[in-house]
């Protein structure tokens, strides 16, 4: 399949001239692009000569690499400032009011892949405030400009990019009408293009999918932890105490769930009330205080295949629990609907309640 032609001529007469100084790049002329252009067209049918009509158009953006690159003084990470970055009263009002908007495919959500609607709002909210911060990088440029001139993740970025253009053919549209994060990220739920391809479900029924829409959104997150082992009425995280050295044993073993709490108790890990169920030993540190230690059970380690960090997944979490705290205090547990009477509701409320973080 081709990019329709009449597309490409609108697109070379519409789209703005490029910035200052940009005259100079041309990826379209680089030898790195144009092997990346010829394997696309031996695999997927695009025509070459229409990739580089593309690529002739992808802009430099020098605000995309500065962003990408690790900080030059990343300091001691504090799972404090972390926490309160995401779990705080701006977010939790916008979480309350986005959750009362969207009760019904919530519901949904809850009844199909048995994900708690807490969680499907705290992570939306998490990612973009509920769709205040998605991006305004045109994400043809950003992730060419990644993989061609950010060589510690090209792989990845490549990937991506040949991500895109698959599914701007598959969407009808043009690549170049995405937009999103620096990193290619897009829509509420900030999905990649290869996720979004791959876990992306029109959940209202229009016939497309929309990563803009709430209602996509909403169903597209939930597929997407349903997809990667979430259980239904599963535990996500509960608290623990520690003792001894041996602990660092079980940090050590990373966060994939391995042992019961049981086994735990000879590493001097104490619990009170933790599911018996196969749990990972996660520590929380912020300087100048106590180190926090939790159990993370299989859904805390679904919540990391959304992003690869326990702090995203433990605030995922506790921003969850004061979501559903606050959706109890206003409206009252009956109104929520009956799904959240049962196991479904389970998931978040065996985990660890924010009032439990040491602020």
């Amino acid at each position: 399949m081709k990019f329709p032609s009449l597309l490409l001529c609108l697109l070379a007469v519409c789209l703005p001239p490029p910035a200052a100084g940009a005259s100079a790049v041309d990826y379209a002329q680089r030898e790195d692009v144009r092997d990346f252009i010829g394997d696309l067209s031996r695999r997927h049918g695009f025509a070459s000569e229409e990739l580089a009509h593309l690529f002739h158009q992808a802009r430099p953006l020098p605000a995309v690499l500065k962003a990408i690159q690790p900080p030059k003084d990343p300091g001691i990470r504090s799972w404090q400032a972390y926490h309160d970055r995401f779990v705080e009263p701006r977010r939790i009002a916008a979480g309350v009011k986005f959750w009362a908007l969207h009760r019904d495919p919530l519901l949904r959500v809850e009844t199909l892949y048995g994900v708690p609607a807490e969680i499907v709002v705290a992570i939306i909210g998490v990612e973009t405030i509920y769709g205040r911060h998605m991006g305004r990088f045109e994400t043809f440029s950003a992730l060419t400009n990644l993989a061609f001139d950010y060589p510690p993740r090209a792989g990845l970025f490549r990937r991506e990019l040949e991500a895109l253009l698959l599914l701007a053919r598959e969407e009808g549209r043009s690549p170049l009408s995405y937009h999103g994060s620096y990193a290619g990220a897009l829509g509420m739920p900030q999905f990649l293009p290869s996720s979004q391809r791959q876990w992306a479900v029109d959940f209202d029924g229009n016939g497309r999918v929309d990563l803009a829409s709430s209602v996509d959104a909403i169903g597209s997150v939930g597929r997407f932890l349903a997809e990667h082992g979430w259980q239904r009425g599963g535990p996500i995280l509960a608290a623990a105490a520690v003792s001894g050295e041996r602990v660092e044993e079980l940090l050590e073993e990373g966060i994939a769930p391995r042992r019961l709490p049981r086994e735990m108790a000879d590493y001097g890990v104490a619990t009170e009330d933790a599911p018996e169920a196969p749990a990972a030993l996660i520590d929380y540190v912020t300087p100048g205080a106590q180190t926090e230690y939790r159990l993370g059970y299989q859904n805390f380690y679904v919540i990391t295949r959304y992003n690869r960090s326990s702090f995203y997944a433990s605030a995922v979490a506790d921003l969850a629990a004061a979501l559903r705290q606050r959706m109890r205090q206003e409206s009252g547990l009956a109104a929520l609907g009956s799904a959240h009477d049962g196991a479904a509701s389970n998931g978040s409320e065996q985990g660890v309640a924010p009032q439990a973080v040491p602020r």
